[in-house]
């Protein structure tokens, strides 16, 4: 008799049941589209098999080569951005361990978050939006962009019917921002989440909660995954030095990666536990304050990790009208049609106006693709000879 791998499933949502905390969501809440899909799913619960879609997409590939934040730097111990998914989704996994969350979710969340983020960083985040404004197509952002590339590009843009939990904790998981406490806003619909989608369109600044309790996780486990790895890559290109830390952040937090790691995380789960909503104390949390100012005046912002930003933009503008025109004008031979727009559902390309194809394709890149392409397009080639 065939092992009955359903049956094993159903196990495992049963365990969920007694061992997760009452603010956790369970694998059979995984809310996905009306159409059923036909696929047996087997031994995997919901949000482990959205975790096997993310990790299999031709997104989450080229991760490999888009930076975090030190940008055309020949260095091999500089952090790239599939780093940080990884150091999320551990920390993410670890905190959740300790409060009882879905660490199947949190896993989710935490390796598609990034997956919306152009070449360059934030500094091609910047200039990407700029142009899509210029051309009339709204701002960029990469947390709506990583949405988009999950559900309507994966597949040749069908998309990877993810959960909405998975694709909610992704829209909203704004690492940059500040936060001491988080609790999520329960019972959002697919139709409350595209309205999201449109008010972040509209307002970039607008402020979104996560429906889970996991999504809160992997939103404050954002800043603790990158916080102190930053720190450390900046000490290595001797931008800062240790002990140029705050005292507030030394004494609270410590001086390096692990121990800020530490602290953050131990504070997090201490302070967490047995609630709805996740917080640090006011102690860890003024310090943690404290250290992202640090890092954005002495590290972001320090005028010699920006000297080639402005090159980088001419080269962003030229490539994005470029782009435009080829589609425009349908030129097959163009590596926006070759490498991106060929393998594309008609539902896709009847669906998007130029300017967004080329939003869709430059965010697309790893910065080394970027960088071929400007080569091949806008550098003069040597010329073979004899003439034939």
């Amino acid at each position: 008799m065939p092992f009955d791998l359903r049956a094993l499933r159903d196990r495992l949502d049963r365990q969920e049941e007694e061992t997760l905390s009452p603010y956790a969501t369970r694998s059979r809440q995984a809310i996905r589209r009306q159409y059923e899909e036909r696929i047996d799913l087997g031994h995997r619960q919901n949000f482990a098999v959205d975790t096997d879609r993310i990790l299999h997409s031709r997104a989450y590939t080229r991760y490999i080569d888009k930076t975090q934040v030190f940008y055309l730097i020949d260095h091999e111990h500089i952090s790239h951005r599939v780093l940080h998914v990884q150091l999320l989704s551990k920390i993410s996994r670890t905190i959740g361990r300790y409060l009882r969350l879905n660490e199947d979710l949190l896993e989710a969340i935490s390796l598609g978050h990034d997956i919306g983020h152009p070449p360059f960083g934030h500094d091609g985040e910047a200039i990407l939006s700029q142009l899509c404004e210029e051309h009339g197509v709204g701002p960029f952002l990469h947390s709506i962009q990583g949405v988009r590339f999950l559900d309507k590009i994966e597949k040749g843009g069908r998309g990877l019917n993810l959960s909405l939990q998975v694709l909610d904790g992704i829209l909203a998981h704004d690492g940059e921002i500040h936060q001491e406490r988080l609790a999520p806003e329960r019972e959002k619909s697919f139709a409350d989440f595209y309205r999201e989608i449109d008010r972040k369109q509209d307002d970039p600044h607008a402020a979104l909660k996560p429906m889970t309790l996991e999504g809160c996780v992997v939103r404050l486990a954002d800043t603790i995954s990158y916080i102190g790895r930053d720190l450390e890559d900046a000490i290595l290109l001797g931008l800062v030095r240790r002990q140029d830390l705050p005292p507030l952040v030394k004494e609270r937090l410590g001086q390096t990666n692990g121990t800020i790691i530490y602290s953050l995380v131990t504070d997090l789960i201490t302070q967490s536990q047995n609630k709805n909503y996740v917080c640090y104390s006011r102690d860890i949390g003024e310090a943690l304050r404290a250290l992202k100012e640090f890092n954005y005046r002495h590290i972001y912002q320090d005028p010699r990790i920006k000297a080639q930003t402005d090159k980088i933009a001419e080269l962003f503008a030229a490539m994005f009208r470029r782009f435009c025109q080829d589609v425009a004008d349908e030129r097959r031979d163009s590596p926006i049609w070759t490498d991106f727009l060929a393998g594309m559902d008609r539902v896709y390309l009847e669906a998007h106006q130029p300017a967004e194809m080329v939003r869709d394709f430059i965010a697309s890149m790893t910065d080394a693709y970027f960088l071929r392409q400007c080569q091949e397009l806008f550098f003069p080639k040597t010329i073979p000879v004899p003439f034939v």
